[in-house]
């Protein structure tokens, strides 16, 4: 009788750790309508706490190409987030804009583009399922 209920407690056991485990995934994003071949591609992947306020939970970067950059984002835990991106010409490693306000750079994100201000996290949000996910944005 002991035994038995020590393979239902060890088996029992295997069934909640297994149930805790993630899957992480990876989230592949290919930017079209890239300009120019100058500077660098640079995307952040962002929770809501850290959209537009802070650096992302991650960041990649590639070289620009024009016409297509491809980047991964490798191991990313289940969630909501959002990818920003931007074309930095001058690699400076910011976003540049004019006088008025204006982005003189490229970007782009997930999700909808607000077009009357900055990106808004709701519209570029998606669910990480832990799944390998791919996303195009264009600039």
């Amino acid at each position: 009788m002991k035994t038995h209920l020590f393979i239902l407690a060890f088996l029992f056991t295997l069934n909640v750790i297994n149930a805790q485990e993630e899957k992480n995934g990876t989230l592949k994003i290919t930017i079209e309508n890239v300009l120019s071949d100058d500077g660098t591609i640079l995307a952040s992947l962002h929770t809501e706490d850290t959209f537009l306020k802070a650096p992302g939970v991650a960041s990649a970067e590639a070289p620009a190409e024009e016409g297509r950059v491809t980047l991964e984002f490798e191991n990313v835990n289940p969630g909501t987030y959002a990818i920003l991106v931007i074309h930095d010409s001058n690699d400076n490693k910011q976003m540049d804009f004019d006088a008025s306000g204006m982005p003189t750079e490229s970007y782009g994100q997930t999700g909808d583009i607000n077009l009357y201000g900055p990106p808004i996290f709701a519209d570029s949000k998606f669910e990480m399922t832990g799944e390998d996910q791919e996303f195009s944005i264009r600039f």
